[in-house]
């Protein structure tokens, strides 16, 4: 009855657990109590070795992750500026720029090849201060929730787990994105506007004071808070099927080179998700920041069902990319500085006793 149970949560990687835990037997009082460490750092504790640098879910672990989340955000996005510039163009005016190959030509034409360049600066500054609290507050709020939880319930509930934690992180990382997104938006929308970020900042502030770095804040949230959510939880399950079903042979036994192959095909997979859950609110975003004293609802009402779908290939690709590129980036960062890096979560074996599935 159990074991079915089991197999039925397992099965579904967005369930929550569909069964109640059985009451422990009475512990001899002359056995030592049970550790307390949590589910992660103990995974952490099995997948790591003496060459670590430093323990899971110290300050230098949270800041080497943070420091990685830079790299592999900031430059990801930076390099896949002209790709966004068209995309964020097809979003805002659809009758000039009618799909990917054409807004290419059009902007080729107009700005030549240093017009695909255009916003790259407030691109790779605001991304790379995003990367850092999406990454860093990960970590610290997977590990904070897992302490809350309790060891069985963080491998019972480690679905939600990972959604709260990425929602929470990227909260903030979003608030340290805005400005910069807002600036990016028109530079590359608003012909004439400005060139540089230099230019395009000061005359934001004048034209509309502070707001204009954050009028856009919370779409921007409705925008990233699914993607990242989805970001993360659907690698992380991702990571622990692919090992299961598909790898051949048990994590422990792969080397990193080919640990980072999982890392990269659990990625692209999140990322296609992560596109499609995140283009509305994208679509909202890119029109909101161009239209001086817009908001949100009027944006939407004029986009129409339709309107905020356009553009979703080029995003897709671009994103799928993207996710790709910065779970490899981010994991590769981890094994440069020899960063603890926890296999996928097992059940306890004190959740095995109760259940009885152990003997």
């Amino acid at each position: 009855m159990y074991s079915s149970v089991v197999h039925l949560c397992r099965a579904n990687p967005f369930s929550a657990p569909q069964f109640q835990l059985v009451p422990e037997a009475p512990s001899n009082p002359t056995t030592p109590a049970p550790s307390t460490r949590r589910v992660l750092a103990a995974a952490a504790a099995v997948g790591s070795t003496d060459e670590d640098s430093c323990a899971y879910g110290s300050g230098k672990f949270f800041l080497l992750c943070g420091f990685g989340g830079i790299i592999s955000c900031g430059t990801t996005h930076t390099a896949v500026v002209p790709l966004d510039l068209v995309k964020c163009r097809l979003q805002v005016d659809p009758k000039k720029y009618k799909g990917i190959f054409n807004g290419f030509s059009v902007t080729l034409k107009e700005d030549g090849f240093r017009g695909l360049a255009k916003g790259w600066a407030p691109t790779f500054i605001g991304y790379s201060m995003q990367g850092l609290c999406k990454f860093g507050f990960y970590e610290v709020f997977k590990v904070l929730y897992s302490n809350l939880l309790g060891e069985e319930n963080t491998y019972l509930w480690r679905t939600s787990l990972y959604l709260a934690a990425s929602a929470s992180a990227e909260f903030f990382a979003d608030i340290a994105l805005a400005p910069m997104e807002a600036a990016k938006v028109r530079i590359q929308t608003q012909p004439g506007y400005a060139n540089t970020l230099r230019e395009a900042a000061p005359k934001m502030y004048a034209e509309e004071g502070i707001w204009a770095f954050y009028k856009g804040v919370v779409p921007l949230w409705m925008r990233q808070i699914p993607y990242t959510m989805m970001k993360f939880a659907c690698f992380e399950r991702t990571v622990e099927a692919l090992y299961k079903y598909v790898v051949p042979k048990p994590r422990s036994e792969c080397t990193k080179s080919e640990q980072l192959v999982v890392t990269f095909v659990a990625g692209y997979i999140a990322g296609v998700f992560c596109a499609i859950v995140s283009h509305p609110a994208d679509s909202v975003v890119s029109v909101l920041n161009k239209e001086k004293g817009s908001t949100a609802v009027a944006v939407l009402k004029k986009l129409g069902p339709k309107g905020v779908w356009k553009g979703l290939t080029a995003r897709i690709i671009m994103i799928g990319t993207l996710t790709a590129l910065q779970w490899f980036i981010y994991d590769s960062v981890k094994v440069y500085f020899r960063l603890p890096r926890p296999p996928p979560p097992e059940m306890p074996e004190s959740l095995k006793k109760k259940l009885g599935l152990t003997q």
